[in-house]
């Protein structure tokens, strides 16, 4: 699995003009699932979001984690993340299906929900129009390939 992972000082996704989710401060997180993912993966990338510590302290440093920073959580599917760009036009054989994206990005939802974070979401397969207002900026890339072995 691969998330881009910004946090923000707001985030929206809107669909055919209509907001139907919203954060404030937090990270809007892209969330891409690879055709050999699983639940150990889901699992992984889910406690990885949920524990980056990318807030700062009284001393501005980057140390504060997103459940002490009182932070809530936009995640939305993107299978471009994906992407083959070895030629013009990229190519998507690496994203996952959705028979098999779909269960997974859920699972990391609900994951981060029982985690005790409020949760905003997309609706997976649309095409959504997503805002953000970047704080930093900090965008953190995560690939479960990176730290799963």
């Amino acid at each position: 699995m691969r998330a881009v992972v910004t946090r923000v000082l707001s985030a929206s996704v809107k669909i055919d003009g209509k907001e139907i989710s919203s954060i404030d401060k937090g990270f809007l997180v892209l969330l891409g699932v690879h055709t050999s993912d699983t639940k150990e993966q889901a699992l992984k990338i889910a406690d990885k979001i949920c524990g980056l510590r990318v807030f700062e302290d009284e001393n501005g440093k980057m140390n504060i984690g997103p459940k002490d920073a009182g932070a809530k959580l936009l995640i939305v599917s993107q299978f471009t993340l994906y992407a083959d760009c070895s030629s013009r036009r990229p190519g998507f054989t690496e994203a996952a299906r959705p028979e098999i994206s779909e269960p997974l990005y859920e699972l990391v939802v609900e994951e981060c929900r029982n985690r005790g974070f409020e949760v905003g979401t997309g609706v997976f397969g649309a095409d959504m129009k997503v805002e953000s207002v970047n704080d930093g900026p900090v965008t953190i890339l995560l690939d479960t390939k990176d730290f799963m072995k």
